[in-house]
């Protein structure tokens, strides 16, 4: 029998937490620190610059290049969908994760489906990874190196 509370989640962390190094004494004294995360063996720290895109920007711009390409306003489309500006705006921005029926909604606001918004978003991320890497994932075989042309996702809606 458990004596954990009945309604109370038991979280399991997957990796130790980082013990914070104490500051040196002759250090100023800054504010709360945020531990750093714990790396696996020969692991390093991603920069900016190579960190990948988050799905809900890439949703967001798809949103947003849509509805400028047809020249209409966010209260416009916010009303369309039934949901509102402020949400549509941070949607756009990349601030939300929107629900699969907000982005349903959304969508046919600007006479897309899900699967329309949802493909160009995989676009997005594909033409990304491949400015990223550079010339898209490459295999060697015995003597020839060939260029993979299937570096995206499958998404299902």
């Amino acid at each position: 029998m458990s004596n954990q509370a009945p309604n109370e989640a038991r979280v399991i962390p997957l990796r130790p937490a980082a013990t914070p190094r104490p500051a040196p004494a002759d250090a100023p004294a800054r504010g709360p620190q945020r531990p750093r995360p714990v790396l696996a063996p020969g692991q390093t720290q991603p920069t900016p610059a190579s960190r990948e895109p988050l799905w809900r920007d890439l949703v967001g711009d798809v949103l947003r290049r849509e509805r400028l390409a047809q020249e209409r306003t966010l209260k416009d489309v916010a009303d369309a969908a039934r949901i509102s500006m402020p949400y549509l705006s941070e949607l756009e921005r990349g601030r939300k994760e929107a629900s699969s029926e907000v982005l349903a909604a959304a969508a046919r606001a600007l006479g897309l489906g899900l699967t329309d918004l949802l493909s160009l978003a995989q676009d997005e991320l594909t033409r990304l990874a491949r400015a990223g890497a550079g010339r898209g994932r490459t295999t060697s075989t015995t003597s020839t190196t060939t260029t993979s042309r299937y570096d995206g996702m499958c998404l299902a809606a």
